[in-house]
């Protein structure tokens, strides 16, 4: 039997991951999905250029004039998986500023030196900050841009953080999607979030139920003349010892038991 689930911190929601000028339609839902799998929601979409693909041949186009009314094709929505809902809930902008305009801290994720002198750092190092914002009832963002360019210097400038994967020097080669579930990760597992509902309960077995399986299982151990060559007083009290702290589970008391009882029985019917 599963503990229940832990609830997602509330300050989550004030984390929202920004897509920039994202080019094919498989990725966006990817990053959904990414998302959603580390209990973030807030997806922002800024002006998509999306591609035509073999499951998209007409992209929807978007117009700056009427953002709103873009409409995410069918391919973003199987890749999303269960992660539907964060894609029919996002926000379609038609410029970084505009999706930026609420925020006290915005992240530019970025693989690329940079004129730009602020440091950059990695997903662990700025997440704390990230958290505290959030939790202070601020509105937290990360920027991703496109698939193949990245982030334009302009869009950089409109961040106030710098944040890079660190990787492999000799290939780095991380997709959008990929990117943005290191981030979320990294995120999530900072908030502390406990994993007692992946855990099983704990019934450990007591003394007394450790002390009547070791005489079982000497009691078949003599009727099968395992003791006829070894001391049994000293193994027994070595197998005391063994179960004694090996954290012995009621259920593996019951299965060892149950063991002990088939032994018997096939002892006694050949007799």
């Amino acid at each position: 039997m599963t503990s229940e689930k832990p609830a997602l911190p509330a300050y989550l929601d004030n984390i929202r991951i920004i897509l920039t000028r994202t080019s094919h339609p498989s990725n966006i839902g990817s990053a959904a999905r990414a998302m959603k799998t580390m209990g973030l929601h807030k997806l922002t979409i800024v002006a998509p250029n999306l591609m035509a693909t073999p499951m998209t041949e007409n992209p929807p186009v978007f117009d700056p004039e009427h953002p709103q009314s873009f409409k995410l094709p069918e391919e973003s929505f199987i890749l999303a998986s269960g992660a539907a809902d964060v894609l029919e809930n996002a926000t379609i902008a038609a410029s970084l500023d505009e999706a930026l305009a609420d925020t006290t801290i915005a992240c530019a994720l970025t693989s690329r030196r940079r004129e730009i002198t602020a440091p950059l750092q990695t997903p662990r190092d700025l997440v704390p900050e990230l958290l505290q914002a959030a939790n202070r009832g601020e509105k937290v963002a990360l920027v991703f841009g496109n698939e193949t360019f990245g982030l334009s210097i302009e869009e950089v400038q409109a961040c106030n953080r710098l944040m890079t994967i660190n990787g492999n020097p000799d290939y780095f080669s991380l997709n959008l999607a990929q990117a943005v579930q290191v981030v979320c990760y990294e995120i999530f597992s900072q908030t502390g979030s406990p994993m007692t509902h992946l855990q099983q309960e704990d019934h450990a077995a007591t003394h007394e139920q450790i002390k009547g399986m070791i005489a079982h299982m000497e009691s078949v151990m003599n009727d099968i003349g395992f003791f006829n060559r070894r001391n049994g007083e000293r193994l027994m009290r070595r197998m005391q010892s063994l179960f004694g702290r090996a954290n012995t589970q009621t259920e593996d008391i019951d299965i060892l038991r149950g063991f002990f009882n088939t032994v018997s029985h096939r002892i006694h019917k050949k007799d």
